[in-house]
């Protein structure tokens, strides 16, 4: 019996190890056009206390798109982790439309917290596993279910992830510009955005004056090079890892580099695919730096 309850035990402490998770779910499937889904989506997350952020076509397309939301305990948990746990505030939820059916995708927050926060998770894992329960709950109640897809990380690969070795990890962003205060970040980013730089669009902002910490999601609209073209090489399904970040810590503004974050979202994607794709965390740098642009 002694030996029975030990084995239990472990398999309760070493759970989160030994299996992976995936970075998306699967909701819903239903007959119902886009906008009407987005706007029954946006009520039930505002009746349940949640904030939208943002919502736009994922690459200027009407059959597509994402939807912001999060909420103060979230943004505050997320706002304790100093080194860009920022950028874990904005929850996910992907809409396609297609046959004249919409299907409903949720970017696993589970996921993204363990890939943000890495071995520091540990320090407010029972926190964050009630806002993730919290939002299950609010779709389970709306006849939701959770269809995991997009592949699968254990969860000890996920907090320290690398699509291989040599390619960059959660702690090698890309810096893109450096200030002389956060104010002067913060103004600079919101007005070339404002102008739509680069054939951008602002998708939302969060702002912590207290912490000195901006967030900006930003919407890649170029024809050629933008989400529209990467997303239909490696899988419009994963649209809810939209849109990309900047995020401004104190006066210094980076992102997550294109190899790091593309291939995060994405983990079953083939060396021979990725490389199609090879010209896009270039192409993503070079727009955000732009957009950092104090010229």
């Amino acid at each position: 019996m002694k030996n029975l309850l030990f084995v239990v035990i472990l398999l309760i402490v070493f759970s989160n190890s030994i299996f992976g998770i995936s970075p998306f779910f699967k909701m819903v499937e239903k007959e119902i056009s886009i906008n009407n889904m987005s706007t029954e989506l946006q009520s039930v997350l505002k009746t349940n206390g949640y904030d939208v952020l943002g919502v736009y076509n994922v690459g200027g397309e009407a059959s597509k798109m994402v939807i912001v939301f999060t909420n103060s305990t979230i943004k505050n948990l997320a706002l304790g982790y100093e080194d860009r746990g920022g950028l874990a505030i904005a929850q996910k939820i992907g809409l396609i439309h297609k046959d004249g059916k919409t299907t409903v995708s949720l970017l696993n927050p589970i996921y993204m917290f363990n890939a943000y926060f890495q071995e520091d998770f540990k320090r407010h894992e029972k926190e964050l596993n009630v806002q993730v329960s919290s939002i299950k709950k609010m779709f389970t109640d709306m006849n939701f279910t959770f269809t995991p897809f997009g592949g699968d990380v254990e969860i000890d690969d996920l907090q320290e992830y690398q699509y291989m070795m040599g390619m960059p990890e959660f702690t090698d962003p890309v810096k893109l510009e450096t200030y002389d205060s956060f104010n002067e970040g913060v103004k600079i980013i919101r007005d070339n955005l404002k102008a739509n730089k680069e054939n951008t669009v602002k998708v939302y902002e969060i702002v912590s004056a207290h912490k000195k910490v901006a967030v900006f999601g930003i919407g890649l609209l170029d024809a050629e090079k933008g989400e529209s073209n990467f997303l239909s090489i490696i899988g419009e399904d994963q649209l809810a890892a939209m849109p990309y970040e900047i995020i401004l810590q104190d006066n210094k503004a980076t992102i997550l580099h294109g190899r790091f974050r593309f291939a995060l979202y994405w983990p079953e994607l083939t060396m021979s695919t990725f490389t199609k794709i090879m010209s896009t965390p270039g192409y993503v740098e070079d727009v955000m730096e732009e957009i950092a642009d104090d010229d």
